[in-house]
């Protein structure tokens, strides 16, 4: 009776621990989800209140999903301020939140991140023609679809809505050059990078040089621009060596690896035909 006893007792406690198991796991993982959510958190709220709504109040989520500051995580907190883990309280003003700028607010409004920008476009024609039918950020970048910041930009039908295209010609000739240099010289240090080359310092120095760059159209003075896209052409030659350096060496140890290769395929054939003479020999 104690051994049928016995034998059933550990049959219940086998499966009671099976469940504590499972039941711990199960815990384990909602917590896991849990976190999860909250860590999108930030992004949902805005998102799941304006991306259900039509017309102006919806557009800008679709706008923003194709931006460059969706694609760097800047979300709509980062820039109109509010609470973003609280649907009820986020465009509550006691929790930051600062709504759409007025006109003459967009290059401070902006400006707190592209700091360089609004002082050189606060110093332009442009900006000393703000609030006066002058352009701002949005006017060439849009709100919320804003893109990669290009030369193309500068293009005909964006300027001449406001002047004659003549000198932003000028300046987007100036600048092209160069940032097409910026862009392939980039481009190589990626390809670098993907085979285990140590680039983080160059491509730092090339970050900071095309941030420095794209702030110079700003000033919308084409003297400054070209004289000053010259310097920047200077630096990026410098950093152009350094890499024309690493391709070099690269390429010369391959050309050493594959010497090495053929005298060992080489080796091998030779070892192969005396191994068969004196065979041969010996027969």
């Amino acid at each position: 009776m104690k051994v049928s006893y016995g034998r059933r007792a550990t049959c219940w406690v086998k499966p009671a621990h099976d469940l504590l198991f499972l039941f711990l796991l199960l815990a384990l993982v909602l917590i896991a989800g849990v976190s999860a959510a909250s860590a999108k958190e930030p992004e949902t709220v805005c998102i799941q209140c304006h991306g259900g709504q039509a017309g102006r109040l919806g557009a800008p989520v679709a706008a923003w999903m194709k931006s460059i500051h969706a694609a760097n995580g800047i979300s709509c907190h980062n820039c109109h301020g509010g609470d973003p883990t609280d649907m009820a309280m986020a465009m509550s003003p006691g929790r930051g939140f600062l709504g759409a700028p007025k006109e003459k607010s967009i290059p401070d409004f902006c400006g707190r991140c592209h700091v360089g920008v609004k002082e050189d476009y606060l110093a332009s024609a442009h900006g000393r023609s703000l609030g006066q039918g002058g352009p701002h950020c949005v006017t060439c970048h849009g709100n919320h679809a804003v893109l990669t910041a290009t030369p193309d930009l500068i293009n005909r039908e964006s300027c001449s809505r406001c002047h004659d295209y003549g000198r932003a010609g000028e300046i987007k000739s100036a600048v092209i050059e160069t940032d097409q240099r910026i862009a392939e010289l980039g481009q190589r240090l990626s390809a670098l990078h993907r085979i285990g080359i140590a680039t983080q310092e160059m491509e730092a120095e090339l970050f900071a040089l095309r941030n420095r760059f794209h702030r110079l159209f700003h000033n919308v003075d084409v003297e400054k621009v070209r004289s000053q896209a010259a310097g920047f052409r200077a630096e990026l030659g410098k950093i152009n060596e350094r890499v024309n350096a690493i391709e070099a060496e690269l390429k010369q140890r391959k050309l050493w690896g594959g010497g090495v290769v053929a005298l060992l395929v080489l080796s091998g054939i030779l070892a192969l035909l005396l191994f068969k003479s004196y065979r041969d020999e010996r027969q």
